[in-house]
């Protein structure tokens, strides 16, 4: 099984790097996907992006025993979207620490406008700023992912981030609950322990989904995949392994 793995928010591909070591270590393959690649040149909403990921996917003359796709917060949002594509090409998914969607029409509005002025930041803002102001948000704060030289390479995605914080807002996102029991393949879905709104987003989810279970990561925050990374590398292989 391989596994594509899809980045949060101000996030990159290259992210995955020490994960993927961890789940090569477990003998199962990975691929991490570049976001931002979708988003160079034209605005692509949540539900073409499922589309255009899955025609990716599908199109590649793939040897192994089957593809999963495994997404963390906005990744996450991206991977259910994509789930949700008619005939889509995962044998199975890893969700982690994932919003389905906000269901009332005010708190979407409030976070589209909270990620307007987040794209303006990034877009036009002093770029250090910006990356500050994001990683001290209290959901993100505990857990640094990436060393400052790669962080640094980010700001020549600030454009696809900029754009990102209006095509993939939270708040532009159609809620996915009442669409959640349509998702078949097998799902592992992970939140931190002490991520308590997480833990209580995935908790039900788990609920909605026909085939799913439920992992939390001991002990870790929002970032699961760098707070536990050798514990989400052994479930996921085992999920992938004997749950899918």
């Amino acid at each position: 099984m391989e596994c594509w793995c899809l980045h949060g928010a101000v996030g990159m591909a290259a992210d995955w790097r020490g994960f993927a070591k961890r789940l090569a270590g477990e003998k199962t393959g990975s691929r991490a996907v570049d976001l931002w690649r979708f988003l160079e040149c034209q605005p692509m909403p949540l539900t073409d992006f499922g589309t255009a990921l899955n025609a990716d996917a599908g199109g590649e003359v793939f040897r192994g025993s089957g593809r999963a796709l495994m997404g963390y917060s906005m990744g996450g949002r991206l991977a259910l979207h994509a789930l949700l594509g008619e005939n889509h090409p995962w044998q199975a998914a890893v969700i982690i620490s994932t919003h389905p969607g906000l269901e009332s029409l005010e708190e979407r509005n409030a976070r589209q406008a909270a990620d307007a002025a987040w794209a303006t930041k990034a877009l036009a803002g002093n770029w250090q700023e910006f990356l500050t102001g994001w990683n001290a948000q209290p959901l993100l704060a505990d857990a640094e992912i990436r060393t400052p030289q790669a962080t640094g390479s980010l700001v020549m995605r600030r454009r696809e981030i900029a754009r990102s914080f209006v095509d993939w807002s939270l708040g532009a996102q159609e809620p996915l609950w009442d669409r959640l029991h349509e998702i078949t393949t097998p799902v592992l879905w992970v939140a931190g322990e002490n991520d308590a709104k997480f833990r209580a987003l995935a908790e039900r989810a788990v609920d909605l989904l026909p085939n799913a279970r439920l992992a939390i990561a001991p002990g870790a925050g929002h970032r699961v995949p760098w707070e536990a990374e050798e514990w989400l590398a052994q479930n996921v292989a085992h999920f992938l392994r004997q749950g899918s």
